[in-house]
């Protein structure tokens, strides 16, 4: 495939799993390149990055001075990919909760559809390793958001994900202020409402090998009252 292929990774203190994860994307999917935005982690996440980068001219790393979030993290990382032209743009954790083994099978499916999603509800549930709890909240959130937006996704909140460029450059990247799974459910909502075709394929999600959840109360409020929002944009017809 000669389509040029971007894995954008957000960090924020992920010295135990970025190396590995930079390595395996590049070694599962050869056509692609990465993109790590850190948000001036504390544990050097930073410096292995740029020794990675000594080795090949497939990495790519943009430093940010503090902790600014996942949403914005990932609207640095679509303009850097709209400028550099690549066709397909990946959304992708640092800590192997996403595989990379599963890469090849987004690249299979998007030569049909504009936006694949890695879809944890897509055939049940497919989650290791959380509680309950945590399980029960993340379900019924993503039932609470297909109803309330009418978009047609088991998983709204999944954060594994491609786009085609030409998804990301119809829409309006700075009017997007959310973070985390707001962030995700506007964009499967902006992608959606603008005609493009979005399949969910399923994977295993698996928590996070080392390190600590960057899930808070502030991120789960912001995404409840964003699905509001964007029922009332939907109802009155609201385009972006």
């Amino acid at each position: 495939m000669n389509k040029r292929v971007l894995v954008i990774i957000p960090t924020y203190n992920e010295k135990e799993n970025i190396e590995k994860i930079i390595s395996a994307v590049l070694k599962i999917c050869t056509s692609s390149d990465v993109l790590v935005i850190d948000d001036n982690s504390q544990d050097g996440t930073g410096s292995i990055v740029k020794s990675f980068q000594k080795r090949t001219d497939r990495v790519y790393l943009f430093e940010r001075e503090k902790k600014l979030g996942l949403g914005t993290a990932y609207l640095k990382g679509f303009k850097f990919g709209i400028k550099k032209r690549y066709d397909y743009l990946f959304e992708m954790d640092a800590d192997f909760s996403h595989d990379p083994e599963d890469l090849p099978r987004f690249l299979e499916e998007i030569q049909k559809a504009d936006l694949v999603i890695g879809s944890r509800y897509k055939n049940g549930v497919s989650v290791v390793n959380w509680p309950i709890t945590r399980l029960l909240l993340s379900y019924f959130a993503n039932v609470y958001a297909r109803i309330v937006t009418g978009v047609p996704v088991k998983d709204l909140t999944a954060g594994f994900k491609c786009f085609r460029r030409e998804v990301i450059e119809s829409i309006d990247l700075d009017s997007i202020h959310s973070d985390g799974y707001g962030f995700q459910i506007e964009m499967n909502y902006w992608t959606f409402r603008k005609g493009y075709r979005i399949k969910e394929i399923p994977v295993i999600f698996i928590d996070r090998r080392s390190g600590e959840s960057k899930m808070s109360k502030r991120i789960i409020w912001e995404a409840f009252w964003l699905v509001i929002r964007l029922r009332f944009l939907r109802i009155f017809r609201i385009k972006r």
